[in-house]
């Protein structure tokens, strides 16, 4: 099992605004990778201060002028948003930059907002994700494309710069749509499941679902890779745990306006911390969260492990513009104290789950 940072780079109270969030985002990127982390990823979100990472590429290719090892992935490249044809040639660059370290991840989306200011109709991103994918697999794998679909045409087109790894990097995609499983069934795409802010609960939710997905197309789940995000905090009080739960209440409240058409914003364009029906208190968001003690975080780590089998599980210890201070701390923590207890329970990390061989072959 594979372990990952994942970087929201949300903007709240940060007293350096965006300056801040990406010196702190560096900072913890680093870090994961003096601790031996295995990803890095970049969130992908537009025009709201839920994210300030557009561009998870552009961040992919800005860590590697100050990371070495450790891969570098888009969590994820909302496809339908893009052009296929620059998000190709991105991809082989980032693929370049980084060495060789590049992990692709992609999804469908789901924030209306974003789709409706990209000009692009939410009902259709499937069917649109499936087109730019065939037009990003023909331009990397064959070096050369010509297509005409529903929603994308090109002429007869050459690619002269192509990935370092071939035939391609490792491929995350977050969905457990059977279309889209049967699609990238030739290249081992590993899903990439997220409840975020939700936890535990709504993840094995998701679990469910990505499994009865993959028994309609044949497949059986454990056999499969699986990649899951939580939101994971070290405290050592309730008090600090209800504290760590206000900021992910926060995320969450963004999250859920950002699926409306409108948004609730101030005076300076960030989302107003508005509540709506139905959700978490602030005990509900700590206790549904790995947040806790070490120990705490253990047992839900193990607890998730156990139920799920990932082939990589990915923290986010900076939600919510979490002081530098706390997730600094809570991501060394992590490395120090919990990794040990899984460990004692488990075995070693590494031994954890289904091994992932990408399929090297062409399209």
């Amino acid at each position: 099992m594979q372990l990952g940072l994942f970087s929201l780079m949300t903007l709240r109270d940060h007293p350096d605004g965006a300056v801040g969030v990406m010196r702190d985002t560096k900072k913890m990127v680093q870090t994961a990778e003096e601790l031996d982390f295995d990803i890095a990823w970049f969130a992908e979100h537009h025009f709201a201060n839920y994210s300030s990472s557009p561009s998870p590429l552009m961040m992919c290719s800005y860590a590697a002028g100050w990371t070495k090892k450790i891969k570098l992935g888009p969590g994820v490249i909302v496809l339908p948003l893009y052009n296929p044809l620059r998000v190709a040639q991105e991809i082989a660059v980032a693929d370049t930059q980084t060495e060789g370290r590049l992990v692709v991840g992609m999804g469908t989306g789901y924030q209306q907002y974003e789709f409706d200011r990209y000009g692009t109709a939410i009902e259709d991103k499937v069917d649109v994700f499936l087109e730019y994918w065939d037009v990003i697999e023909k331009a990397l794998v064959d070096g050369e494309v010509e297509y005409q679909g529903r929603f994308f045409s090109v002429p007869k087109t050459s690619f002269a710069v192509s990935t370092q790894q071939k035939p391609l990097p490792p491929i995350f995609v977050t969905t457990s749509h059977p279309k889209l499983l049967d699609r990238f069934r030739k290249w081992n795409a590993t899903p990439f499941i997220a409840a975020s802010t939700l936890g535990s609960p709504v993840l094995y939710k998701m679990g469910d679902g990505l499994n009865k997905a993959w028994e309609s197309i044949g497949e059986n789940p454990l056999k499969k890779p699986l990649a899951v995000m939580q939101y994971v905090n070290i405290t050592d009080s309730r008090s600090e745990a209800l504290a760590v739960g206000e900021r992910a209440r926060y995320v969450g409240r963004m999250a859920h306006h950002l699926r409306q058409a409108a948004l609730p914003v101030d005076d300076k364009g960030y989302i107003r911390d508005e509540p709506y029906d139905g959700e978490y208190t602030l005990d509900q968001y700590a206790d549904n969260m790995v947040v806790g003690d070490p120990h705490m975080v253990a047992e839900k780590m193990i607890t998730d492990i156990k139920r799920l089998n990932p082939t990589n599980y990915t923290c986010n210890f900076s939600f919510g513009c979490m002081p530098i201070e706390k997730a600094h701390n809570s991501i060394m923590r992590f490395k120090k104290e919990v990794v040990p207890l899984i460990e004692k329970e488990l075995g070693p990390l590494s031994d954890i789950a289904v091994e992932n061989k990408p399929v090297k072959k062409a399209s």
